[in-house]
């Protein structure tokens, strides 16, 4: 399909924001892409117009039953002035996959990637130049038929958005605290808990409140059924250092399969660490740690990419991790990785698409 598209002139612009303050998820660009479903005729007119309101009937099934879903990917501007997408590829596949879990109508991925390269190509002048700073991709489909009634829809848009972001977490790259909750749960087996869903970030809501209360970042979750075993943390998977094997969470239908999380065990296992796909108790990580065995202790996302882990809290106790300190490979994998989205080293697993 062609995009059609409607541009703003350049005088009537945003201004851009300053790169040094960017936070995150503040700042929007001037246009977004939007495409349409029916029934009866699939996907249709896509287009890229001016940032601006959708409408809305109040029965829209979003508003009532949550049909919901989305992905965040960034663009980078290298040192050469190349932009580069980091595996949007494994982000299309992704958004198909939670698509079915909701009964949402799927898309074709050639057409996600080329609409996602459409749109930044346009909004090219927005990608922030410093390190550590990118422009955020955030592609999403909701539910807009006006129906009151459990079942799926029938009309869906498709849209994305992009804003400049600079560090996800205030810390930076310093360690961050993590409460580890057994009084909520994220996600079920056999749930959502493996779809991008609105509904599994509202879920979170009220234990990241609580942890943020007490002075803790994010909230590691255990599992649903006997709250023994760690899921997630966050919007982040979670990985532990234990003698010279990382171990991360299998995916069990519960944690979403995060893009960072793959990638840090394919590198793990490129640079020949032991890296395991395994159920782990928090009895288990917090034995290790006070045995000296946890050697570090890291959370991977698209937003922070690699997110170190001081210290661990659960059931009144806290347990430091490396000292308090950021660990070696946690900071290999952040410079890795974020060497290649980059291009300041060699791609050799195929990770980047360039957008030109």
């Amino acid at each position: 399909m062609e995009i059609a598209k409607q541009l703003k002139d350049s005088d009537n612009l945003k201004p851009l924001p300053d790169e040094k303050n960017l936070g995150f998820g503040i700042h929007f660009t001037d246009h977004m892409f939007k495409m349409n479903y029916l029934d009866d005729k699939g996907w249709h007119s896509p287009e890229i117009v001016p940032y601006s309101d959708f409408s809305l009937d109040p029965a829209a099934v979003v508003l009532h039953y949550g049909q919901a879903i989305f992905e965040g990917l960034k663009a980078y501007k290298g040192k050469d002035k190349r932009i580069r997408l980091f595996r949007p590829w494994e982000n299309a596949k992704r958004l198909n996959r939670s698509a079915w879990r909701m009964c949402m109508p799927q898309m074709d991925e050639a057409l996600f990637i080329k609409a996602i390269k459409e749109l930044v190509k346009i909004e090219k002048r927005w990608i922030p130049s410093q390190k550590g700073t990118s422009l955020y991709i955030r592609p999403f489909i909701i539910a807009s038929e006006p129906f009151l009634g459990v079942r799926p829809a029938k009309e869906y848009i498709f849209s994305i958005i992009l804003t400049p972001v600079g560090a996800y977490y205030a810390e930076g790259f310093n360690p961050v605290k993590i409460f580890v909750t057994d009084k909520f749960v994220r996600a079920a087996k056999g749930g959502v808990g493996e779809a991008k869903t609105a509904g599994n970030y509202a879920a979170s809501l009220m234990a990241s409140e609580e942890a943020k209360k007490l002075g803790f970042t994010q909230v590691l979750w255990l599992d649903a059924a006997e709250r023994k075993y760690v899921e997630e943390v966050g919007t982040m998977n979670i990985f532990f250092l234990i003698d010279d094997r990382l171990v991360t969470p299998a995916l069990s239908g519960s944690i979403l399969p995060g893009i960072t999380r793959d990638s840090v065990l394919t590198l793990a296992r490129d640079w020949g660490i032991k890296a395991e796909e395994r159920p782990i108790s928090i009895d288990e990580v917090l034995e290790s740690a006070e045995s000296g065995r946890l050697k570090e202790c890291f959370g991977t996302g698209t937003a922070a990419v690699i997110s170190p882990v001081g210290s661990l809290y659960y059931k009144g106790k806290s347990v430091e991790v490396n000292g308090g300190q950021t660990g070696q490979l946690a900071q290999k994998l952040f410079d890795e990785i974020t060497a290649i989205q980059y291009g300041e080293k060699e791609d050799k697993f195929g990770w980047i698409e360039f957008v030109e």
